[in-house]
């Protein structure tokens, strides 16, 4: 599986079903309002964790994707996708609403995208329904979302094998967030070089400590 970040809170994934076919999803593509335009791109599917323009702008994903933006579960050419309700501030959605947190089963692996994610902790119910996680994206930048430190606690009630921060401040992007630098901190990490593309395979994911990887956009 190739990963790829594309700034803000989208991630593209190619994901390979054999040697000859592959599938392409995009989650939470957002519009050139918040400063940089969406990089080109295509897709079979396409994931949206909320209708905020930072997220939703699925017209501008090429490819005529299948579109999942509630929970719910789905399975779209193979690939298993779970939809799970969460909220986008730490009062019961009562500032700025629902939130949708994604799991995707592929490739023998999970992974998890948060969304833009404001509970300071996730409930024990959804703890359970998204289960064991090989690679996890996770808010840290604040603000509208949950902040390096509570990005931390979520980690570690995830426990993921893998874990990318995303949706923290960039050149250009007019929403003043906090920097990667301070999850990092949190998290112990040093050298925090960041990388082109993940590449993943099953095989290679070790259960012993979270990995933290950054991504350039």
């Amino acid at each position: 599986m190739q990963i790829f970040w594309k700034g803000q809170s989208c991630i593209s994934l190619i994901i390979s079903q054999s040697k000859q076919e592959q599938v392409r999803l995009v989650i939470d593509p957002y519009d050139e309002s918040i400063g940089f335009k969406l990089p080109s791109m295509e897709a079979d599917i396409v994931l949206v964790s909320h209708e905020h323009p930072d997220h939703n702008n699925v017209k501008a994903v090429g490819g005529d994707p299948f579109v999942a933006s509630f929970p719910g579960e789905y399975e779209v050419k193979n690939i298993f996708i779970k939809g799970i309700p969460s909220f986008h501030d730490n009062s019961q959605g009562k500032e700025r609403g629902q939130n949708t947190i994604f799991t995707i089963a592929a490739e023998d692996m999970r992974l998890c995208h948060l969304g833009d994610l404001g509970q300071k902790e996730l409930t024990s119910e959804q703890i359970d329904r998204i289960g064991d996680v090989d690679v996890l994206f996770v808010p840290v930048g604040g603000v509208y979302t949950i902040d390096a430190k509570e990005a931390s606690v979520i980690v570690n009630q995830i426990e993921p094998k893998v874990v990318i921060p995303i949706h923290y401040a960039l050149p250009k992007l007019k929403v003043k967030l906090g920097e990667v630098e301070q999850f990092l901190k949190v998290m112990g990490v040093k050298n925090g070089e960041p990388e082109q593309k993940l590449l993943v395979k099953a095989k290679d994911l070790s259960a012993e400590e979270t990995k933290v990887v950054i991504l350039k956009p």
